[in-house]
C-alpha cells in the first residue's frame, strides 16, 4: 500500500507546545516504512511563536515528523523572502513549487533547493509531486509584494509534463525502466484545486488555504484539506480505486518526542507572559464565530482600532484573527499576538461615504471568491450595518447612529493589510491612507490595558435571510 501523510495550515499549533507535540504524535503513528509525509503551506506562520523564531520553529516540526515535502503558503512570506530562502535552506523538508517567482522573475529558491517537482520511492513506487500557492500571495500578503506567482494550472501542467518527461528518459538512457506510478499536487489553492483537477491528469490534490476540511472526488481526482491549526491530519491511500483519504484527529495521541520542549524553550526566550487584563467567562475564536457575523472578539479589535486612531468606524477583516482557544481568565500578550501576529501597523484611511457603502457591502464578500459561501468577512466598530444575504443587499448603513451621507468623508481604521490588498474589501486602497499608528497587538495590548476587554453583542452587524440563502446554494 502506497500512502501519503497530510497535514496544512497548522499556523497557530505551535503556540500550544503540547498540542504542537500530539499533533507530530499522530503524524508519526500514521507514517510508516509504506508511507511519505507531506505538507501543504503555512506550516511556518502565523502565530505568536512563528513570530518570534520568524517561522524556524517549524524546522522542530519537520525533525519530529520525517516530513518530505512542503509547498508555499501565503503565510511562509510573512517575514520577507530572504527570511524564508534562509529557512529553506536549513529546512530537512523540500519545498516544491512550480509557480512562485522571485524580485527578478526567475523561479524562487532554485539556489536554496526549492524544486518544481520531486519524484520519490514510497514503498516501491515512484510518486511525483508538484507544488503550487495562490496567485494572489502578492496581494494577499505585503512581505511578497515583490514576487509574483505564475498561473497554478498552466504552472502545474508544465511541471508534470516535465517531470513524467524526465521519468520516461531516466528509463530509455539506462535507468530501471519504471515508469511513474502516482502524481499528486501539493496545493496551497483552497477553491482553486477544483480547476486543477479538471484541468490535470493527477491521482490527488492535497490542498490548503480555505480552513475547513475537504474529503472527495472531482473529475476523477481525490481533494483533500485537513482544516486549521491541525485539527486533522489526512491518511492518503494512493493504491485504492480510487485514491481515498481518511481524516484523524490528533486527540489521544502520544505527544512526538522532545517536541512540546524543544518548542517551549523558543517561547520562553520571548518574555510574553505579561497580563494585560482578566476577562470573566471565555471569548470565542473559532472560525464559526469570526465569520459567523457579529462577535466578541470581533468588537474588540474593531474597538481597539477605531480608539488608537480616533476614527469615526473600526474595521476588522474576519480572517484577520487567528482562530485558536477562547480569552477566559488573564489574558496576555501572547494571547492577543496569537490572535493577530502580524508584523503590521493599524492605519488610518479617508473614505467617501459611498465608498464606505460599498466597503461595508464587501463583509459579505458577494463578488469575492474567498473562504466559503456563507461566511462573514468583516467587524465594525461605531456602525451598524444590515445585509440582506438573500437579495444580497446593505439594507442599512449606519455611523454613529446615522445613516451614511454618501457626499461626506468618513475616516475608518483598518489594517495595513487591508489598503495593500485586492482580496479582501477592494474598495479599500493606498490612496485612501492618511495616518497609521502602531503594530496591531500593540494596539490591542495598549487598549486592553486602558480600557479592558469586555465585548458585548450590540447588534453592529444583522443578516437576514442567511438560512434562506444557503438553502438555495
Amino acid at each position: 500500500m502506497v500512502r501519503l501523510v497530510h497535514y496544512s495550515d497548522i499556523e497557530n499549533v505551535y503556540d500550544t507546545p503540547e498540542r504542537a507535540a500530539r499533533l507530530a504524535g499522530r503524524i508519526r503513528a500514521l507514517s510508516g516504512p509504506d508511507a511519505a509525509v507531506v505538507a501543504t503551506g503555512d506550516t511556518t506562520a502565523p502565530g505568536v511563536l512563528s513570530l518570534v523564531a520568524t517561522g524556524r520553529q517549524v524546522l522542530d516540526f519537520y525533525e519530529a515528523t520525517d516530513t518530505l515535502l512542503d509547498t508555499f503558503g501565503n503565510h511562509e512570506f510573512d517575514y520577507g523572502p530572504d527570511a524564508l530562502r534562509g529557512l529553506v535552506a536549513d529546512a530537512p523538508a523540500t519545498f516544491v513549487s512550480a509557480n512562485a517567482r522571485d524580485e527578478g522573475g526567475e523561479p524562487f529558491g532554485r539556489d536554496e533547493g526549492v524544486v518544481p517537482w520531486a519524484v520519490r520511492e514510497v514503498d516501491g513506487d515512484r510518486v511525483g509531486f508538484v507544488g503550487v500557492t495562490d496567485p494572489a500571495t502578492d496581494s494577499l500578503n505585503p512581505m511578497a509584494a515583490d514576487l509574483s506567482f505564475d498561473g497554478p494550472v498552466a504552472a502545474a501542467r508544465e511541471a508534470l509534463a516535465e517531470m513524467r518527461a524526465s521519468v520516461e528518459a531516466e528509463g530509455t538512457d539506462g535507468g530501471d525502466g519504471s515508469a511513474l506510478d502516482h502524481a499528486v499536487v501539493l496545493s496551497h489553492l483552497g477553491a482553486g484545486d477544483d480547476d486543477l483537477a479538471r484541468g490535470l491528469d493527477v491521482d490527488a490534490i492535497l490542498g490548503g488555504h480555505v480552513h475547513s476540511r475537504r474529503n472527495e472526488t472531482i473529475a476523477g481526482t481525490l481533494l483533500v484539506r485537513t482544516g486549521v491549526n491541525g485539527e486533522a491530519v489526512a491518511d492518503v491511500d494512493l493504491d485504492a480505486e480510487p485514491p481515498a483519504a481518511t481524516l484523524h484527529e490528533p486527540d489521544g495521541a502520544a505527544q512526538a518526542p522532545g517536541l512540546a520542549d524543544a518548542l517551549a524553550d523558543r517561547m520562553a526566550a520571548a518574555d510574553l507572559d505579561e497580563t494585560v487584563d482578566t476577562v470573566d467567562g471565555p471569548i470565542e475564536r473559532s472560525g464559526e464565530v469570526v465569520h459567523g457575523g457579529e462577535c466578541r472578539v470581533g468588537n474588540f479589535v474593531a474597538d481597539a482600532f477605531r480608539w488608537v486612531l480616533d476614527a469615526d468606524v473600526g474595521l476588522s477583516n474576519a480572517g484577520g484573527l487567528r482562530q485558536g482557544d477562547p480569552f477566559d481568565g488573564d489574558v496576555t500578550k501572547a494571547d492577543l499576538i496569537s490572535l493577530i501576529p502580524f508584523e503590521e501597523p493599524v492605519t488610518l484611511a479617508s473614505v467617501t461615504g459611498a465608498e464606505l457603502y460599498d466597503v461595508f457591502r464587501e463583509m459579505a464578500a458577494p463578488d469575492v471568491d474567498f473562504g466559503e459561501d456563507d461566511w462573514w468577512h468583516g467587524h465594525v466598530s461605531n456602525a451598524r450595518v444590515v445585509w440582506d444575504a438573500d437579495a444580497e443587499l446593505v439594507l442599512e448603513a449606519a455611523v454613529s447612529g446615522e445613516p451614511i451621507d454618501p457626499d461626506r468623508r468618513y475616516t475608518v481604521a483598518v489594517s495595513e493589510y487591508l489598503l495593500h490588498s485586492e482580496h479582501e474589501f477592494p474598495s479599500l486602497s493606498e490612496r485612501h491612507r492618511i495616518d497609521e499608528a502602531g503594530i496591531q497587538y500593540e494596539v490591542l495590548a495598549d487598549y486592553a490595558r486602558e480600557r479592558g476587554i469586555e465585548p458585548e453583542i450590540e447588534g453592529r452587524i444583522e443578516i437576514r435571510n442567511r438560512a434562506a440563502a444557503g438553502d438555495d446554494d
